[in-house]
């Protein structure tokens, strides 16, 4: 099984393109903690949050390609 270690960086100061998005009270609560703990904004941890888990994401046609 794969071990991957979620480092926080301070990067991503060009975002600015809004969204809205909606969490669950519980993932609010752990997220603003973690952001607060690490001096960084709370954008700042959910961009690195979506960027480690692009980085880690593994589809069908990735597994295909891996395995041929």
């Amino acid at each position: 099984m794969f071990n991957y270690n979620f480092e926080i960086k301070k990067e991503f100061k060009g975002a600015n393109i809004p969204r809205t998005i909606r969490f669950t009270n519980r993932l609010f609560e752990k997220l603003n903690q973690t952001a607060e703990e690490n001096d960084i904004s709370f954008n700042l941890l959910v961009l690195q949050c979506c960027q480690f888990a692009l980085d880690h994401y593994k589809n069908e046609s990735s597994k295909e390609n891996l395995e041929k």
